[in-house]
């Protein structure tokens, strides 16, 4: 991760982005959406999480979190480092994965551009975090989340989204559940 890029405070709500190396559009299958969904609820559960929206978009992902244990960056990469060997291994294993062979060797190629990477990179490293200090900056973002697959042209109204919180927002808790932000109206 770059310098310019850091979890400052360790108590604070950020946003975050990541993609896929490339920009692949890895996400265009329920069991790889799956890996995610499962992996958020385990760090909501196990490792003090605090979700307050999301967006999964084909090649990358939106959140706005809080982590409980005050070690945001870690968090982060524990999360990246599991879905990145649980999607690889998903991909490997599908047998009606169609860009299967590609997919990975776009995954390895760019695991041997990075010398701290043994075979495959799966994330690209920067995660742009951005410290959420006031309840108009939430907002912003949270709106920005809500509104990329209608604005990559996927759908029309957000709530539309299966893999976002925009559903949250309108009571819906059924693709994922998120923690009350508190404050917003």
């Amino acid at each position: 991760m770059s310098r310019k890029y850091k979890f400052k405070n360790p108590t604070a709500a950020y946003f975050v982005s990541f993609a896929t190396v490339y920009w692949i559009d890895v996400f265009t299958r329920q069991e790889y959406f799956n890996i995610l969904l499962e992996s958020i609820d385990y760090c909501r559960k196990e490792k003090g999480m605090e979700l307050y929206a999301y967006c999964f978009m084909p090649n990358h992902i939106h959140l706005i979190f809080r982590d409980s244990n005050e070690n945001p960056m870690n968090l982060l990469r524990d999360f990246k480092k599991h879905t990145s060997k649980k999607i690889l291994k998903a991909i490997q294993e599908n047998p009606t994965e169609s860009r299967k062979e590609w997919l990975l060797w776009m995954f390895e190629r760019a695991g041997k551009q990075k010398g701290n990477i043994s075979k495959y990179q799966f994330w690209q490293h920067n995660n742009k975090p951005i410290e959420l200090w006031s309840t108009a900056v939430i907002k912003q973002k949270i709106e920005y989340i809500h509104s990329n697959p209608v604005v990559s042209g996927f759908v029309c109204d957000p709530i539309d989204w299966k893999y976002s919180s925009a559903k949250n927002f309108a009571d819906d808790h059924t693709v994922l559940k998120i923690d009350d932000i508190g404050f917003l109206e």
